[in-house]
């Protein structure tokens, strides 16, 4: 898909030849600097906005048609609720919003606030809410109507570690369940965590598309952990270019059989080798590299 905007000024392309599918019952991120077009896909995702060219589709419908929009939950970015109503409250506006009926909207309203650790405080006025507490409410309010296809704009955004786990969670759950969800986040490390696949956004377009698994490989690094007290001597760190810390051996190899020289050499120290593990690469890592080569080519 294309989009483009339009001014006095100049012509913006918010997105460039964007192509990809999300499988049902996946998580999907969708990962990009500010300005990479991730807002507009996602309002074009959830019938907002229309392409300049190209076509889209939410589970084989165009989603700017209303029955495509039946069963879709939504958390956007920066959301707000009147701090007047009470958490219970606000569930209740939108379960009727979405068509629900009373006895249903009860039900899930005591499920969902249980489900996010906000049972106890239902009742509460959502003007006492911390961030992280009204970020859990957008979290169920987007969950009432036991969406078949979830969007989440920056689900963790001003979420402390607990929050973020409790959060990850529910996510994690409702995926067990069956429901599709898209993510759009900066906080990579709680994408690593969280999503089968993920795209990569820059300048509105598509860097690439792949599992977290592929993109995290296993990469040349290794950190070889010996038995407790004991310590690499510095002429065999500097001959392999390996530097200890906090107790490791962290080595960069360009192949298997320097590993094995420097375990050997280890060996011939008398030194006990308690574990050497591949080091993966971290998401973070790999989508600057990706946005560093596509700006430099």
């Amino acid at each position: 898909m294309s989009k483009e905007f339009r001014s006095w000024r100049r012509r913006v392309q918010a997105l460039d030849g964007v192509s990809f599918s999300v499988r049902q019952g996946e998580v999907f991120g969708l990962l990009g600097g500010n300005g990479a077009g991730k807002t507009t896909l996602v309002k074009i995702l959830l019938g907002l906005g229309r392409p300049t060219a190209g076509r889209v589709e939410v589970r084989g419908v165009d989603p700017r048609r209303t029955r495509a929009r039946r069963r879709v939950g939504y958390l956007p970015e920066g959301h707000r609720f009147p701090g007047y109503l009470s958490g219970e409250a606000a569930m209740r506006l939108f379960g009727r919003l979405a068509g629900m009926d009373e006895a249903r909207i009860t039900a899930r309203t005591s499920e969902l606030l249980d489900l996010v650790g906000l049972g106890e405080r239902g009742s509460d006025r959502i003007s006492r809410y911390s961030k992280g507490m009204t970020q859990r409410l957008g979290l169920a309010s987007a969950l009432l109507d036991d969406p078949e296809v979830l969007f989440l704009d920056e689900p963790t955004d001003g979420v402390d570690p607990v929050g973020r786990r409790h959060i990850r969670d529910v996510l994690l759950a409702a995926r067990e369940r069956g429901t599709t969800i898209f993510i759009n986040s900066h906080l990579l490390s709680e994408v690593e965590r969280t999503c089968d696949r993920v795209g990569i956004l820059h300048q509105g377009r598509l860097l690439r598309e792949a599992s977290v698994d592929d993109l995290t490989r296993p990469t040349r690094r290794f950190r070889i952990r010996l038995a407790e007290g004991q310590h690499a001597p510095p002429a065999c760190l500097d001959r392999y270019r390996a530097a200890a810390t906090n107790g490791h051996i962290d080595v960069e190899v360009p192949d298997l059989g320097t590993l094995n020289q420097l375990l050997d050499g280890l060996r011939g120290e008398r030194l006990l080798i308690a574990e050497v593990s591949a080091q993966r690469a971290a998401l973070e890592d790999v989508f600057i590299e990706m946005v560093r080569e596509e700006s430099a080519s």
